[in-house]
């Protein structure tokens, strides 16, 4: 509800002191009313004896179990129902009271009509208070907003914008696309058009910001109202999702606006039965826990209840972070932070034999395109050899459920990137054969704001002055926030069919040429350039969620689709022996774009370094 009046025993009392002394008028006013303009009467010893007993029996009541028993902020709908009903019951009893009297001190109607007369009073008092503080608020230095959306969100927006001046924030107008919203009034805030109005209002109410209270809102209207806004140089100010809001919006909720919200907010529903099902109760590892999707990962694992989440990293200040960001402590003292490298078989042996993990999910994994191009033995080393270490072990260890973390960039790769993560799903797929025990792969893009993207990259070179460094002018990628990846990871696992390859739906690709202009708008600088660099090796103009020929399926959820990949024997990986980074990047790229029909073995058997 944002900021209430103090509620302490003195203010509700200074309150009561002022409705008791509405009552003692409104009784006299109804008297006035009912004998016709008589001072007389309206001022006889009748008269203000029943208007004193009413009122202290109007106290009384109220103070044992009606509006002062309780800190109620003021004006609100809690407030106003315990004053009417109090009002009421008051004025019951004094009808029947005045009614049994040998003598009636005042005429039969009065006592209900001065009920009537002192909640209107009371009413009114709370009114002028609260345009009070309005005008109070508007008199301060504070920005001048346009709410855009009147409906439960904008209510409460206004509101506490009004009622909390530290916010700096003073509601001017509303502007609401909904043909019936177009006369109404918030607490003196009118409703005065709609979203194509902004500009225009901007201009007669001298507003600076424009507020977007709307927590559902997805990319595509936030994208138009800073289209919208942009010439007449408004900020824009927006309300988290509906899913991190655990109460009612209030003004100190609104932040600014930034890329994610343009490419990637959209509601994500999941089947949290499902979810936990999969999770709760039991032991749970995650490989590569220090990264950016890894650490994620953990935090969404840890809200379906595993009876123990295990965080598996080779770099200890990665591990460090994630245990900081969710529990709050960072002293690697437990047993569930394990620091370890993939490549290590012995290791992750120890590991599995120690621990019994009944789930992995496997995000242990390099991943920038054009240093394993120039390094495609790393790739080979952690990738492929890595990943196959985490399976054999998993496998060895009768491992329920097996999550392989895949890119979109394994969908018809051209990369040492793409080869190397093709290879994990192949491998992966080729485990789902062996027992009954469930090995699943889960293919996405790009992620907002992970560790080393390329949002991070521009926004290092806006802050130092520019150039942004694009390599083509159409390149595009898809895009998604980590949250909403996560929580679509954990999904699939939960749905996914044994061997497939889950991908999921990444939305619309954005041109990165749109992502670096809008980050440079975004940070109000109008002196940085974009340079074109070109293609990387192994790079592509867009990025493909799907092989040619592969049969895509629908799943149980409508985010998630499924492909199968041709397994392959681990025993044609570990048998090899590469002479070269070139012989590793040569036979990745041939295993990876192998089609289903091709007898592997036979097809890798003339490269060299076996």
């Amino acid at each position: 509800m944002g900021k209430a009046e103090p509620t302490s025993t003195s203010t509700r009392w200074r309150w009561a002191g002022i409705d008791g002394g509405l009552w003692l008028g409104a009784t006299i006013a109804a008297v006035f009313l009912r004998f016709d303009f008589s001072v007389t009467e309206a001022f006889a010893a009748s008269t203000l004896l029943f208007a004193v007993t009413s009122a202290a029996a109007y106290l009384a009541l109220g103070g044992i179990a009606g509006p002062y028993a309780v800190g109620h902020s003021r004006g609100s709908f809690e407030e106003i129902v315990d004053l009417t009903k109090t009002a009421m019951i008051v004025g019951l009893l004094g009808l029947v009271v005045n009614a049994v009297l040998p003598v009636q001190l005042v005429p039969r109607s009065v006592p209900l009509t001065a009920a009537l007369v002192a909640v209107m009073a009371m009413l009114a008092a709370r009114t002028v208070l609260r345009t009070r503080r309005a005008r109070h608020h508007g008199a301060d230095d504070a920005r001048r907003v346009i709410v855009l959306g009147a409906g439960e969100g904008g209510r409460q927006l206004v509101r506490t914008m009004l009622r909390d001046p530290r916010a700096g924030l003073l509601p001017v107008a509303l502007v609401d696309d909904d043909p019936a919203k177009a006369r109404l009034s918030i607490d003196g805030v009118r409703v005065r058009g709609t979203r194509r109005d902004i500009a225009a209002l901007a201009d007669q109410t001298n507003a600076s910001t424009v507020a977007v209270a709307i927590p559902s809102a997805d990319s595509s209207l936030l994208t138009e109202v800073r289209e919208l806004t942009r010439d007449a140089d408004l900020d824009i100010l927006v309300l988290p999702p509906t899913s991190e809001l655990f109460r009612r919006p209030t003004g100190r909720d609104l932040r600014a606006l930034d890329l994610a919200d343009l490419l990637g907010r959209r509601p994500i529903e999941l089947d949290p039965a499902a979810i936990a099902e999969s999770i709760n109760g039991k032991v749970v590892l995650v490989t590569g826990a220090g990264g950016s999707i890894g650490s994620e990962l953990c935090r969404q694992i840890a809200k379906f209840g595993p009876r123990k989440l295990l965080l598996l990293d080779r770099d200890e200040s990665a591990l460090h972070g994630t245990q900081i960001s969710m529990s709050g402590r960072g002293l690697l003292d437990g047993d569930d932070t394990i620091l370890a490298d993939i490549r290590d078989p012995g290791r992750l042996q120890e590991i599995f034999t120690e621990h019994q993990p009944q789930v992995v999910f496997h995000a242990a994994a390099l991943k920038h395109l054009p240093l394993l191009e120039r390094y495609p033995m790393e790739a080979w080393k952690t990738n492929v050899i890595g990943t196959l270490n985490v399976l054999q072990a998993a496998f060895d260890h009768g491992v329920e459920t097996f999550v392989n973390i895949s890119t979109d960039k394994a969908a018809n790769p051209t990369s040492v990137l793409g080869y190397s993560k093709r290879l994990t799903e192949r491998l992966t797929s080729d485990f789902a054969a062996r027992d009954a025990n469930t090995y699943v792969s889960v293919r996405f893009g790009n992620v907002l704001g992970s560790r080393g993207s390329v949002i991070t990259a521009f926004t290092a070179q806006i802050e130092a002055g520019g150039p942004v460094t694009v390599t083509h002018p159409d390149v595009e990628r898809y895009f998604m926030l980590i949250p909403e990846a996560c929580q679509l990871v954990l999904q699939a696992a939960a749905i996914g069919t044994d061997g497939q390859v889950m991908v999921l739906d990444m939305g619309t690709p954005a041109k990165i040429n749109d992502v670096a202009t809008t980050l440079i708008d975004l940070s109000g600088r109008d002196d940085v350039e974009i340079v074109y660099t070109g293609l990387r090796p192994g790079e592509k103009l867009s990025e493909e969620l799907f092989t040619p020929g592969e049969d895509i399926r629908a799943t149980d959820h409508d985010l998630v689709t499924s492909v199968d990949v041709p397994g392959l024997d681990p025993e044609k990986v570990t048998t090899l022996r590469h002479l070269s980074p070139t012989d590793a990047a040569t036979w990745m790229r041939d295993a990876a774009t192998a089609r289903p029909a091709d007898d592997a073995g036979e097809r890798f058997s003339d490269v060299r370094g076996r």
